[in-house]
């Protein structure tokens, strides 16, 4: 019931089909997304594309390996039908890679292989109330930071150029996570022209009474979803509440036409706990490690 088809033979119609119409559909999994962000990918296909999984891969040492991409929040299954037991797809894999270590989707539940599977977290808004009952559930720290940001004159710029975003998400968060190389980058501000420029994506970028740039962050907006997928505030500049101003917008700003607010979720505790205290509750999905290498391997 499932075929493995390479990226080449993939009949993109029928996948994006698939995507749009899943149950579970996020504007990442789309053939355009993957193309940018993974180095290559292929696809698991049920039937007659009644639910697919791509699958990025990488090579090392003649030996194909399943990875998780920069800039792709999660991945997993997307299905049209509920009957299909996901279970099947988690099988194939194990069964044609040697190592696969991937971020599953808060849509996927499974039966088998714990062993493999670890459970992970992130934060969601509901949007369906209005902006002052959400405001009314952030806690005193947020509300204390966004009074910070009115003494320090921040203001909201959207649309603005998305090389600002990389730059300073360079000079700031990119310092301290330094397996993001320069054509990862590349990668990220690609994906953000072309969301933009397919209207499912949006830049926001926060400045100071001097007109310096102070926050940024990127948005994917699809369907019933707002995500932010990245952002970086100027780290030389943080007592001004610029993270949770730049939050807070895009809450006002995405609140009337979406139904939830997905901030795009943190294995960090203290970022979890940062984003539990606008209100947000936990999705829950799973983290998916296998490995059948040979012990020369893992050494």
């Amino acid at each position: 019931m499932i075929k493995y088809i390479k990226r080449k033979d993939l009949d993109t119609t029928k996948y994006n089909a698939c995507i749009e119409n899943a149950l579970n559909t996020r504007v990442y999994a789309f053939t355009w997304y993957l193309d940018i962000v993974a180095d290559n990918w292929d696809v698991l296909v049920y039937g007659d594309y009644v639910a697919v999984m791509p699958v990025p891969w990488r090579q090392k040492f003649f030996i194909k390996y399943v990875y998780q991409p920069f800039w792709l929040l999660q991945i997993g299954i997307y299905y049209t039908d509920t009957k299909i037991s996901l279970d099947l797809f988690l099988k194939y894999l194990k069964k044609r890679f040697l190592f696969a270590e991937l971020r599953m989707n808060t849509g996927n539940t499974f039966s088998i292989y714990q062993e493999f599977r670890s459970r992970s977290t992130m934060q969601v808004i509901s949007l369906e109330e209005s902006y002052e009952s959400i405001y009314h559930n952030y806690n005193r720290n947020r509300k204390r930071d966004l009074k910070k940001a009115i003494l320090a004159e921040l203001v909201e710029k959207w649309g603005d150029d998305p090389v600002k975003l990389v730059d300073l998400f360079r000079e700031n968060v990119g310092q301290r996570t330094t397996e993001i190389k320069e054509v990862d980058y590349d990668k990220l501000l690609r994906v953000m022209q072309v969301s933009i420029e397919k209207s499912v994506g949006e830049i926001l970028c926060v400045y100071d009474a001097n007109n310096n740039l102070v926050a940024s962050s990127f948005f994917l907006n699809y369907q019933e979803r707002a995500t932010e997928v990245v952002c970086s505030t100027d780290f030389s500049n943080r007592n001004n509440g610029a993270n949770t101003f730049f939050n807070d917008r895009a809450i006002f700003r995405y609140h009337q036409n979406y139904k939830i607010f997905d901030f795009g979720g943190s294995t960090m505790k203290n970022i979890a706990k940062y984003y539990r205290s606008f209100g947000a509750r936990d999705e829950y999905y799973d983290k998916l490690k296998i490995s059948k290498l040979p012990s020369l391997f893992k050494r």
